[in-house]
């Protein structure tokens, strides 16, 4: 693989993902695997393709990604945000398309913590009049 155009990170709840951007002919990568085998459900793979659907540069681009952390969901928030990044890396001109459909955006919910005394988060232990 040749030397990258731009390197970028992209996080989710507890994910993190670096992307690689490199001219090339579209393919994926995602911790040495192809995309859709990491990947196996239809939904997630169009969240990984969603912003290269909107910018039309499904073809002229490859990514190599290497996630970490959190579950499948995670991953591909960060994977998805991590190539939005880099998309405006590479060509600044896409930051208003990609921005107008939220891509720009880290999600920054994460799992609330556990409180002491507490059994969850927020569940309370059941209540006993007498």
């Amino acid at each position: 693989m040749s030397k990258p155009l731009k390197t970028t990170t992209g996080r989710r709840k507890t994910a993190i993902a670096r992307v690689f951007i490199t001219e090339g002919s579209g393919s994926i990568t995602v911790n040495g695997r192809d995309f859709e085998e990491y990947f196996p459900t239809v939904a997630l793979q169009n969240q990984i393709l969603f912003p290269l659907a909107l910018t039309n540069s499904r073809q002229t681009y490859d990514f190599k990604v290497n996630a970490t952390g959190g579950g499948s969901t995670g991953q591909v928030g960060a994977v998805r945000l991590g190539i939005a990044r880099a998309l405006i890396g590479v060509n600044p001109e896409l930051r208003g398309v990609l921005k107008q459909n939220g891509l720009l955006t880290r999600d920054s919910r994460a799992k609330e913590r556990k409180k002491p005394g507490r059994p969850g988060a927020r569940k309370r232990f059941q209540f006993s009049k007498r």
